[in-house]
C-alpha cells in the first residue's frame, strides 16, 4: 500500500479510479427491473457479511446491491479468506429472494446462475473468454495457463439469499497473491473500466435470474443447466473432488446434474455426483490436449 492508499485518497491511483455511484444508479435502477438500490463504499470486511446483515435486520430487499471499493477480510468457500488492492477489482454482493415460486431445493443453482452470468457478461463487454470451474470459480487465460480470476458465493439469509461475486479487473503481475490467479487485465481486456464492466454483469444477471425464476427454478426449462455445461471447464476432466471429513474421489467429470452437483465417472464403473467439495483438476479437457 503506498502512502497515498493510507491516506484515503480515493484518486491514489490514476489507472484505477472509483466507481460512479450517480452513473450506475442510474444505468441499472428502474420501476420494472430487479435491482432496488446501488450502494458503493470505500472499504468493508466483507459485502456478503454486510449483506447477510442487513437481510437478517430487515433493512434491505431484494435488489439491493452492495459494492465495495475495497474489501479488507473478503471471503470464499470454506470461509477462505482474501484481499486485494483498493479499486482493482469488483467486489459486490447482490439480494435475491426467488419466492415461494422457486422451491428452496433449487437455490443451490444461485451461484452457478451468477458464474454463468457473469461469463456471459465479459464475453460481451471485456472481449475475455472466462471459464467455469466447478462449483464457484472464475477462470482466464494468461499466457496460455489457466488461472483462477474471480469467484462466487452464495448464502442464505432468511427467506432470502446474498450472492457475491469477486472478480480481479487491472491487477497486475506483481500484485497477484498467488502465482494461480488472473485478471482481466492479464488475460488481455479490451476494458478494464469497471463502471460498464459492473452494469453489464448485473444487466446479465438479472436477466438470467428472471428467466430461472419464471422458470420455478427448473434449470433445464430455462437452459441455465445446459449453458453452464458450455462454459464449465471442469467437464471432461480427470479430477479430484476433496470432499467434507477429508474424503477424496477421483474420477471424470461427466455432467453437471439437475440438482448443480457434479457427476464423477469413478473407475469402478459407477457415476458418482459431488454436492460440496473442493475441486482439483489433475489432467486438461481433451480439446485442450
Amino acid at each position: 500500500m503506498t502512502p497515498s492508499d493510507a491516506s484515503g485518497n480515493r484518486w491514489s491511483d490514476l489507472d484505477r479510479p472509483p466507481l460512479n455511484t450517480t452513473a450506475l444508479r442510474r444505468g441499472l435502477l428502474r420501476p420494472d427491473g430487479l435491482w432496488t438500490s446501488v450502494d458503493v463504499v470505500p472499504r468493508t470486511g466483507s459485502t456478503n457479511s454486510d449483506l447477510v446483515a442487513a437481510a437478517t435486520s430487515g433493512t434491505a430487499e431484494e435488489g439491493a446491491v452492495l459494492v465495495a471499493e475495497e474489501q479488507s477480510a473478503g471471503r470464499g468457500r470454506l470461509d477462505r479468506t482474501w484481499s486485494a488492492p483498493p479499486r482493482s477489482g469488483l467486489f459486490f454482493s447482490v439480494l435475491l429472494t426467488p419466492g415461494p415460486g422457486v422451491p428452496v431445493a433449487r437455490w443451490g443453482w444461485l451461484p452457478l446462475l451468477a458464474g454463468v452470468a457473469t461469463a456471459t457478461a465479459l464475453s460481451r463487454s471485456a472481449g475475455v473468454d472466462t471459464a467455469l470451474k466447478w462449483p464457484n470459480d472464475l477462470l482466464v487465460t494468461v499466457d496460455g495457463a489457466e488461472r483462477k480470476a474471480g469467484g462466487i458465493l452464495a448464502e442464505r439469509a432468511g427467506d432470502s439469499v446474498v450472492v457475491g461475486i469477486g472478480l480481479n479487473v487491472s491487477l497486475r503481475a506483481a500484485e497477484l497473491p498467488v502465482p494461480t490467479a488472473g485478471s482481466l487485465a492479464l488475460a488481455g481486456a479490451r476494458s478494464v473500466d469497471r463502471d460498464p464492466l459492473l452494469r453489464s454483469v448485473l444487466r446479465s444477471l438479472e436477466e438470467w435470474y428472471g428467466e430461472w425464476r419464471r422458470a420455478g427454478g427448473d434449470p433445464g426449462a430455462c437452459r441455465l443447466q445446459e449453458a453452464y455445461a458450455a462454459g464449465c471447464a471442469t467437464l471432461g476432466r480427470t479430477v479430484r473432488a476433496e470432499l467434507p471429513g477429508g474424503r477424496e474421489l477421483v474420477g471424470e467429470a461427466v455432467a453437471v446434474d439437475g440438482d448443480g452437483r457434479l457427476v464423477l465417472a469413478t473407475g469402478d464403473g459407477l457415476q458418482q455426483p459431488v454436492g460440496a467439495g473442493d475441486i482439483v483438476h489433475l489432467r486438461p479437457a481433451p480439446s485442450e490436449e
